[in-house]
């Protein structure tokens, strides 16, 4: 990036769009109509970046592009997918103190945000803390990014110094018993970590084993890892802003790349619209990991 804008690349990043795809809208539509550097290479305003996002969120709520493009930046808004209200969630989620922790991440008060966070922590336990302060807080940063309130900066804030509180949780907690051995990540394009994260808490305390390989594998390398490592179950985890449209796709992918006796999971609040598929288990919240791992544990002693 220069001082006068983001170059492609930045671009590409930011917004999910291929440089193809860029270079391709601007020759067919006119847009975006990034400037050129002393170098001659492209370099694209912030307004435009803003709206080749909101593009992006729309295309993936399944808007032809070339509509979009001629639609004027208001419009587009109004054609914006919001997330469920959160009037609609659960009643612990309207405490006052989830809005101090939103403000401390306002006020880009990291280490006040921290602390307080680990107050809440020590107060309510691993478990209530993720159920209860964790998914809320995540969800309230998403509808706040979505609705204007909340810069890109400050959702990566909160995103990343709860990301870091979780992971020394999870290292302070005892080994599981080795069953089930879960393997949790994510498919391409879902870079969402948190969901993952929340998981692997929750599942942990229920005794099980995780391997965690991160976000964005392949479905093939996903197959291919859970072999070596003789997983009992693939857990996934699909946020609010994946495209829902291909969630179904990819896990029936999924499903015939791996072992029959192998379960594949998927949770997260990609999946409240997916409909139930042979061989897939659905668990759309989090305190449903708990009753999943149960649930297998009894199939097990049920084997011959």
């Amino acid at each position: 990036m220069n001082n006068s804008g983001f170059n492609i690349a930045a671009v590409e990043r930011d917004t999910g769009l291929s440089k193809d795809v860029l270079r391709m809208w601007e020759r067919r539509y006119g847009f975006p109509a990034p400037d050129r550097d002393s170098n001659g290479e492209r370099t694209y305003p912030a307004e435009q970046v803003d709206r080749l996002r909101l593009i992006k969120r729309l295309m993936d709520a399944g808007h032809r592009p070339g509509k979009l493009m001629s639609t004027p930046s208001d419009e587009l808004m109004t054609l914006a997918p919001r997330r469920p209200s959160i009037h609609l969630a659960r009643a612990e989620e309207s405490v006052p103190e989830l809005e101090q922790l939103l403000t401390l991440i306002k006020q880009h008060d990291a280490t006040g945000y921290q602390h307080a966070m680990q107050q809440r922590l020590a107060r309510q336990g691993m478990q209530r803390f993720v159920q209860d302060t964790v998914a809320p807080l995540t969800r309230r940063v998403g509808d706040a990014w979505e609705d204007g309130s909340f810069e890109v900066f400050e959702e990566h804030l909160f995103t990343e110094l709860t990301k870091r509180l979780l992971r020394q949780t999870i290292a302070g907690l005892p080994g599981g018993s080795g069953s089930p051995r879960i393997l949790l990540t994510s498919v391409p394009e879902e870079q969402h970590a948190l969901g993952l994260l929340m998981a692997e808490t929750l599942l942990t305390l229920e005794g099980a084993e995780c391997i965690p390989l991160g976000t964005q594998m392949p479905l093939l390398e996903i197959a291919r890892a859970a072999s070596a490592h003789h997983a009992d179950i693939v857990a996934l985890s699909f946020s609010a802003a994946f495209p829902h449209r291909q969630i179904p796709g990819l896990l029936q992918q999924l499903r015939m790349a791996l072992p029959a006796e192998m379960a594949l999971w998927a949770g997260g609040g990609g999946i409240q619209r997916v409909p139930a598929a042979p061989g897939i288990e659905l668990l759309a919240s989090l305190e449903q990991s708990a009753s999943a791992v149960q649930e297998w544990r009894r199939r097990q002693t049920q084997l011959p």
